[in-house]
């Protein structure tokens, strides 16, 4: 008997504008702006300068570190600048400005079929980490350092997540429906190179046709099983996937691998097959474009790099727009402009009509939060303790614990922004630690 996870809410999915709709190949904007930082960890080092040729597929960014990625051409042309540029977290981060000479010319290496068949683990990571390949269900941590465990932390099972729990995105969805075959080869070079016995794909009931899909093209996969479970937020979140698929909970502070479990995704695990496969480095998302104000809405195949700006002008704007997400309504980020780069964590972008009232009441002690938090934690007091700024009181609570669903504000009648304060209170606290690190030094 497969287990649940605890807490979790349902939020409407408002995916029927897009779960039907095939992917569509972006055609590749004539400048592009690719972020040096689009994953967990150092940003890479610049390893181009303006007035540079490049090929796609060229490196424009060396990996600055174990945990960091490489960040490669999208098209063939030229370096137009190397400069600071608005990101998706709303900061400016160092980007190389490209100018697209249109030739899509891939650099030598790139884009050759290859024999896979007798690739070990050790090869599958450097192919991974050479293409610079990161998780794409958002949390873009480098893919190749997953799929490293230490000795001492065995992983048995690997779990690929096509749960998509976040409302409107359908990408993933898409994905599994037309490249099935690719996610399934993918994820078992990804068993491969992390030493796991067994591969879990695993989504949720409102994908009956992906479920189908994956079932066939993994029918002739060993130790290998499709389970699909009820539609609840945040069932696509590592944790409680885990515990949904395995029983098993990680630790408090902990790591999947302490459960002996990998979680990928599955355009990662596509990914994974396109770089061993045919040597492509991450140069390309599929991207859900929805919500309210958008006339057509999509889902595109799309370069990295490409302005925000460009897709919404492909899909259309009506209405009133009052807020861009990248991401889901859940957990995604508010851009600040249109004249952001998709990156290789960018699953969605959807335009809303409306936002949530600022005004917020006193928390009432009803407990809703509480019965849907997916970790057991108590966020009405968090929140009390945050809105207060103690945040050395907070951390004795677990803050670090949260995973920053959104589940507490979603369900509290107050309206009070508890999700708000616990990512607040985080950053100060990481910036506390860095002073702190800084004055001992």
């Amino acid at each position: 008997m497969m287990h649940r996870f605890s807490g979790g809410v349902h939020p409407p999915e408002t995916k029927d504008e897009t779960f039907a709709l095939p992917i569509e190949d972006f055609p590749p904007p004539e400048v592009l702006v690719v972020p040096l930082a689009q994953h967990i960890g150092a940003p890479a080092a610049p390893g181009v300068c303006a007035g540079d040729e490049v090929l796609k597929g060229t490196v424009l960014g060396e990996p600055a570190g174990f945990v960091s990625a490489a960040i490669h051409s999208p098209v063939s042309g030229r370096v137009a600048a190397v400069e600071e540029h608005l990101g998706p977290l709303g900061r400016k981060t160092l980007s190389v400005i490209l100018e697209n000479d249109g030739r899509e010319a891939w650099a030598d290496g790139c884009n050759v079929e290859r024999d896979i068949s007798g690739l070990d683990a050790g090869a599958v990571r450097d192919i991974v980490r050479n293409g610079g390949l990161v998780g794409m269900g958002g949390a873009t941590f480098p893919t190749h350092v997953k799929l490293s465990p230490p000795e001492n932390k065995p992983i048995d099972t690997l779990i690929v997540n096509g749960a998509e729990c976040e409302p409107y995105l359908t990408a993933d969805h898409r994905l599994m429906l037309e490249e099935a075959e690719k996610i399934v080869l993918g994820a078992d070079l990804a068993r491969r190179a992390a030493g796991a016995a067994k591969i879990v794909f695993a989504l949720e009931a409102n994908k009956p046709d992906a479920f189908e899909a994956l079932q066939k093209a993994s029918a002739d996969l060993a130790d290998a099983e499709v389970v699909m479970f009820a539609t609840r937020y945040p069932q696509g979140a590592e944790k409680q996937l885990i515990q949904a698929v395995t029983g098993r909970q990680v630790p408090s502070g902990g790591l999947p691998m302490d459960a002996g479990v990998l979680v990928q995704n599955v355009a990662t695990c596509a990914a994974v097959y396109d770089a061993c496969r045919f040597g492509r480095p991450l140069i390309e998302r599929i991207t859900t474009v929805t919500g309210p104000c958008t006339v057509s809405p999509a889902n595109f195949r799309v370069r990295v790099g490409t302005l925000y700006a460009e897709l919404l002008w492909k899909v259309g704007i009506t209405g009133t727009p009052r807020r861009l997400i990248m991401g889901g309504p859940m957990m995604g980020i508010a851009q600040r402009s249109a004249d952001i780069p998709v990156t290789k964590g960018t699953s969605g972008l959807v335009v809303l009509d409306e936002v949530p009232s600022e005004d917020f009441g006193a928390c009432i002690r009803c407990g809703k939060c509480v019965r849907a938090c997916p970790v057991s934690l108590v966020p009405s007091q968090l929140g009390v303790l945050l809105e207060a700024g103690r945040l050395d009181d907070a951390v004795l609570m677990d803050l670090a614990d949260c995973i920053e669903c959104g589940c507490c504000t979603y369900v509290c009648p107050s309206k009070r922004p508890i999700v708000n304060w616990i990512k607040f209170g985080k950053a100060q606290i990481a910036e506390r630690r860095t002073r702190e690190r800084k004055a001992e030094k």
